[in-house]
This record gives structure tokens, C-alpha cells and sequence, in this order.
């Protein structure tokens, strides 16, 4: 019998059989506990072929900006498939829906970003503004920094540093990259030896409305004064050519960096004349409140940006903005790819903005940012949560020790997704450290987040047990 026909047929075994023919090295984050087979999806609900309904809190990983199967989003891939289904980029200027996209684009990007190279994920956008940037400058270093993610393939690969296992034995990587720190606040030893101590931390905001305004909060800026000595000791600034940087970091733990920080990156670019990539793949197209993460922080404008998962509402869809000289020294077929600039997706990323802008989404994303992290701090009263941060729908809880520790015991995380997936709830966890990440849809309603902090109060009960305790290492 087919695996197919099996799967129809409600074989029992049906999952395992599927699972031998498929690749070990793709992560499955429920796998360990409960297969699924996944079925069909609305909303922010994904139902599997055991008959169970999931709240997603997951997004696809922060993809399903306007939620699964969104119906304008549906309507414009079908009738995009009816008239056009490849119009290969290297044989056309463009597409009929790509030049709709350019003009949505230019409205909601950057005022000085105004060119464009499509490309179909964040991996390849990436590596493409490496090129750009090489290409642009004639030199060769990248400066990426600690905790951050830009990908798997070989160029991104040699970028993130969010967790070893995303590089181990895949060596030698990409050559010319520098890791740079990035600050992590909670864990900075000058803070912990600071007379003011905790105090130190608290000035940053969850989100505005909760905390001293965001530009406000300081730093012992260390981190700031490694990369200017980075460009005395290890990389040239004759011989950098760009820094790449998420505003909020993503796979890394929802970090988000003291303002002064960004800004004297974009500084250093400017008076070293080194390009700053504002990487936006996980943070960009209104999951931040705004359409870009990067727009929180005042002075912080980017020579390159890359986009993609959001963008397209789960169609394969991504790209880089620059301005308007840096493909200047790129020759005409040194970037390309088969299905880049597809009009299926250009079709998808339309609809897809239309609903963000047309529908509030924007809007929502801050609502209900909001009222998930009051509710994350009311848990914060009752167990190990010495951190909740993030901005808009873009949500993360660090776990602590039960001992009151800045270090929660390994495996809390994956404990936390676990216990989620038993209460039909599909939930991430995020960098190395035990933090828990939310990315549910930017038009999730507000019953569905007081679900979610139903289900996730019960998980960190069957975590934590008896063990529970509000955070004390944090104030």
C-alpha cells in the first residue's frame, strides 16, 4: 500500500513509515512525543489527520503573518496560477504581479531603499547581500554578531551562531567572518557587578506601555566598544565590508539590543564607509507592530535589508531592498535563480500586504503584543520567568533557575513544548538559553491569546510543579 493510501486508510503505523523515508536532520520539535501529520489549517488553527486541533503560536516559524489560508490570500494564488505560474526572471523585466509588489514595497520600505532583488527564502536573501555588499565595496569581511541566525546554507551558515549545531562539521565555512558580541542585558557581568545592579536591567521596556521608554534604556555599551576595537585588532575597516545584524534577533532568544547600540553600529558603517545589513527576515512585515523591526530604533537607517517569511503569508517569497547605487559593481547575471521573483508568491506578498494594511494588522499586533505580555508577566508572579521581551507579536520568555539563578535547568524549554503539544498548543523555544518564543498570526483575536495563556499557565504548572516560584533574580 502507497503511504498515501495508508495515510487514507487511518493506518496506525502511518507516521513512522513516512518518517523512514524522510531526512533525520530536519528538526521535528513535537516529534519526540506526539507525530503529526499535518492536514489542513485557518486562522490560527492547524488541524492534523488524527482528527486534533492545534492553536498555532508557532506561526511557521513567524510565516502565517495574516494567519493560514487567509481567503484573499488564497484568491490571489489561484488566480495567479490560472493566468501565470513561472515567469522566469532572467527572460522577463518583470511580471505583472511583481511591478504591484515594487509599488507596495516602496510605500512601507525605508525612504532611501529602492531597489530590488527577489529571491524565495531568508537563507538566500542572505547570501545574496553578502554578494551585493562585496560586490558594492570591492572588500571582502563581514562582521555577523553573537546569538544571531541568518540560515543554514553555507554563506549564512558561517553567519549564525544562535546554537553550534546549526554549523558543527560542516566546516571550513565561508572565510572573511568575524563574530562581533551582541549585548544580552539580562546576562551582562557589568550590570551583575554594577551597584544598581538588577535596576540596571529593568530600564528596558517588554513593550511601550509597560516599562521607561524604550529610548531611554542604557548600557554599559561593552558591546559597542568591542566592535570599534574588532576594526583595530581583527578586520580592517579597508578591508570590511559590511555589518549584518537583526534589530530584534530571532532563532537567538527575541533579544532586543539597547538603542544606543544600533545606532553606533550605523556610525561606525558610516564613518568606515562599511554597509550595515538590517537582516528582517524573522522581524519584518509588521510582526514587530511595525512593517519593519529596525523602525523602533530612531538613527538607524540600513544600506541593505533583507525580507522573506512574513512577506508572503507561507508562500515561498523573499528578497533584499538597498539603496539606490549598491548594485553598483554587481555585473548583470552575477545574482539570479530559477525561481526567483516568482509571480506566485509576488501575487501571495501583495494580498498579503493589502490584508495587513487594510485589516489593521498593524494595529492588532501591538493590542494584542500587549495583552500577551501582561499575561506573561502575571505568570512572571508565579513561576521561573526572569525575562518577557520582544515588541508587537513578536513575544519571548526566558526561564531562570528555581534556586532564583539567571540559569534554568537545561531541557525547560523543550519540557515547556512538550507540555504544550499534549494541550493541543504548538509552541517554540528560541536560542540557547531556556526561552519560549511566541509568533502567533498578526490578526490573532483575543480570545485566542487568553487560550494560549490558559494552556501555557497548565504546561509551566506541569513543569514546574511544586517547584514553582516567581523569579527573584530579576526585579
Amino acid at each position: 500500500m502507497s503511504l498515501a493510501n495508508a495515510l487514507r486508510s487511518g493506518s496506525k503505523d502511518v507516521v513512522g513509515k513516512v518518517a523512514d523515508h524522510l531526512s533525520p536532520a530536519v528538526a521535528k520539535f513535537a516529534v519526540c512525543l506526539q507525530p503529526v501529520i499535518a492536514d489542513r489549517a485557518e486562522g490560527s488553527y492547524v488541524w492534523t489527520t488524527d482528527g486534533q486541533k492545534h492553536l498555532d503560536m508557532s506561526g511557521g516559524i513567524g510565516v502565517t503573518s495574516t494567519g493560514h489560508c487567509h481567503p484573499r490570500v488564497v484568491k490571489a494564488i489561484q488566480e495567479q496560477a490560472a493566468k501565470f505560474i513561472h515567469a522566469q526572471q532572467n527572460v522577463f523585466t518583470a511580471s505583472v504581479p511583481q511591478v504591484a509588489l515594487l509599488d507596495k514595497l516602496r510605500d512601507i520600505c525605508p525612504e532611501q531603499l529602492t531597489r530590488f532583488f527577489f529571491c524565495n527564502s531568508g537563507s538566500e536573501a542572505v547570501e545574496n547581500a553578502i554578494k551585493i555588499a562585496r560586490g558594492h565595496t570591492k572588500k571582502q569581511n563581514i562582521i555577523a554578531f553573537e546569538n544571531g541566525f541568518h540560515g543554514r546554507t553555507m554563506g549564512a551558515m558561517a553567519l549564525t551562531t544562535s546554537k553550534t549545531y546549526y554549523r558543527a562539521n560542516f566546516g571550513p565555512l565561508m572565510p572573511g567572518v568575524f563574530i562581533a558580541p551582541y549585548p544580552y542585558c539580562l546576562h551582562c557581568k557589568a550590570r551583575q557587578a554594577s551597584p544598581s545592579g538588577n535596576d540596571w536591567y529593568t530600564v528596558e521596556p517588554c513593550m511601550p506601555g509597560f516599562r521607561m521608554n524604550y529610548n531611554d534604556r542604557q548600557c554599559c555599551n561593552g558591546p559597542l566598544e568591542a566592535v570599534k576595537w574588532m576594526l583595530t585588532q581583527q578586520s580592517a575597516p579597508s578591508e570590511t565590508a559590511a555589518m549584518i545584524i537583526e534589530p530584534i534577533l530571532g532563532e537567538g532568544g527575541f533579544l532586543t539590543p539597547p538603542p544606543s547600540y544600533l545606532r553606533g553600529l550605523r556610525e561606525l558603517c558610516t564613518q568606515h564607509n562599511i554597509l550595515l545589513i538590517i537582516d528582517e527576515v524573522q522581524s519584518g512585515v509588521g510582526r514587530t507592530g511595525k512593517w519593519w523591526g529596525h523602525e523602533h530604533m530612531d538613527g538607524v537607517d540600513a544600506d541593505i535589508m533583507t525580507f522573506a517569511k512574513g512577506i508572503g503569508s507561507g508562500f515561498p517569497m523573499a528578497g533584499v531592498a538597498t539603496r539606490e547605487d549598491t548594485f553598483d559593481g554587481i555585473a548583470a547575471g552575477q545574482l539570479g535563480g530559477t525561481y526567483g521573483g516568482s509571480v506566485l508568491g509576488a501575487a501571495a506578498a501583495c494580498a498579503t500586504l493589502d490584508v495587513i494594511r487594510e485589516e489593521g494588522l498593524l494595529e492588532n499586533a501591538n493590542e494584542r503584543g500587549a495583552q500577551l505580555v501582561k499575561g506573561l508577566m502575571q505568570l512572571q508572579q508565579q513561576f521561573p520567568i526572569i525575562d518577557v521581551r520582544g515588541r508587537g507579536l513578536m513575544v519571548a520568555i526566558e526561564f531562570g533557575g528555581t534556586d532564583g539563578s539567571l540559569s534554568a535547568k537545561y531541557g525547560t524549554a523543550a519540557a515547556i513544548t512538550k507540555a504544550a503539544v499534549k494541550r493541543n498548543m504548538l509552541l517554540l523555544s528560541a536560542g540557547a538559553r531556556e526561552t519560549i518564543r511566541f509568533l502567533p498570526a498578526l490578526n490573532v483575536k483575543a480570545e485566542e491569546i487568553d487560550q494560549a495563556l490558559n494552556i501555557l499557565a497548565d504546561c509551566l504548572e506541569e513543569v514546574f510543579g511544586s517547584e514553582a516560584q516567581p523569579a527573584t533574580a530579576v526585579a
